[in-house]
């Protein structure tokens, strides 16, 4: 999962430094395209990365690293990982939501949702109950105690977002979204 997540975003940026070459814009020349290709004698040093720098997905696994990393520090208080929070939110989203749906929205096979799904019960976050448009349907909903965490969880995340998009301009995050989205989809 972190070598895909990684691999994703590698694309990501290697695509923003095409576009900003493409574009002529000043910033290419702070965006080298590795430094493999424009510091070939720097190779062997000890602070280089030699031919590991032109590997997208190396590149995407150090963001990730970097990106996950924060995430944990913003997140320590509130002791919920980034799928329960995921979690939390679809079903606060989603009118009748069906732990099966949650699963295949968010790309996690059927044994991890459920643990999510059971682990979030047992805290009181969430309930079971039938579907209101079909009996025999199991739905999710949260619980006044699910719904405080995840609006604690939101403004955490508002943090970690601030953080992580200061990096780009609003140009450069939604042509980021949608390269990952080609990556991902």
């Amino acid at each position: 999962m972190i070598l895909y997540a990684t691999h994703i975003i590698s694309r990501a940026i290697r695509h923003l430094q095409n576009a900003s070459e493409a574009a002529g814009t000043a910033e290419e020349a702070l965006i080298p395209a590795s430094a493999a290709e424009t510091r070939p004698e720097a190779i062997g040093e000890p602070d280089t990365l030699g031919a590991l720098d032109g590997i997208v997905g190396f590149h995407i696994r150090l963001a990730h690293n970097a990106v996950y990393r924060h995430f944990t520090e913003t997140f320590t208080d509130l002791n919920l990982t980034q799928k329960q929070v995921s979690v939390l939110w679809l079903i606060e989203d989603s009118h009748d939501i069906a732990q099966a749906d949650l699963g295949r929205r968010l790309q996690i096979d059927r044994a991890t949702i459920m643990a999510i799904v059971n682990r979030l019960e047992r805290r009181g976050f969430i309930t079971r109950g039938r579907s209101a448009s079909d009996g025999r349907r199991q739905t999710l909903t949260l619980t006044r105690e699910g719904a405080a965490a995840l609006a604690r969880a939101r403004v955490a995340i508002a943090d970690h977002e601030q953080w992580l998009k200061a990096r780009f301009s609003k140009t450069e995050v939604t042509a980021l979204i949608d390269m990952l989205k080609r990556i991902h989809d």
